[in-house]
């Protein structure tokens, strides 16, 4: 069991870093990018010059992520952290997804909008779990985090946005998920 989580750890350190590091160097290799008009998908469309890059960071962060959802389930706080595994664990295979399915394939806007459900979920159940293990400043913290997630989707649906696209609040997603993995890690 100790092997398992010290790979869980190091895979919630890396699984971030990759999707932070191919989403970026994806933005910074197309310079028609627009934060306010596109969707970050768009830069792993078939045709864009940023697809394999994008793509396939998004593929590695979600496979290399796994390990730590198996790390949660090893170390559980809670009986409820089982749960928080199994979600975790299918919101990382949804973010893959999200690399084999790229924009304008019919599973794309099921994997993608999945996955952001799933990161929600997860901080809820987290969150929860961590104040009946008796950790109530972090579960409340983790339980803030998902409501932000979820405030700034519907803050962007009731068009308090700057523009039509889905960048920014994916992004906000993504910094918000990857600020829970990094503190989750035990």
């Amino acid at each position: 069991m100790n092997r398992l989580v010290g790979i869980g750890r190091l895979s919630a350190f890396l699984a971030p870093l990759i999707a932070a590091v191919t989403i970026f160097g994806s933005i910074l290799l197309a310079p028609e990018f627009s934060w306010a008009g596109d969707a970050l998908s768009d830069l792993g469309a078939p045709d864009a010059p940023t697809a394999w890059p994008f793509n396939g960071g998004l593929i590695l962060a979600g496979v290399i992520g796994l390990p730590f959802a198996a790390a949660l389930a090893a170390s559980a706080r809670h009986r409820l952290d089982w749960l928080v595994a199994g979600v975790l664990a299918g919101a990382l295979v949804l973010l893959a997804g999200v690399g084999l399915f790229p924009t304008g394939h019919p599973y794309h806007l099921s994997v993608a909008a999945g996955f952001y459900l799933l990161v929600t979920l997860t901080l809820w159940l987290d969150g929860t779990a961590g104040v009946l293990a008796g950790e109530p400043r972090f579960g409340l913290a983790a339980i803030w985090l998902a409501n932000l997630h979820l405030l700034q989707w519907l803050a962007w649906a009731a068009g308090l946005r700057v523009g039509p696209g889905l960048a920014i609040p994916e992004t906000i997603g993504a910094v918000l998920f990857s600020v829970w993995v990094l503190a989750r890690v035990d």
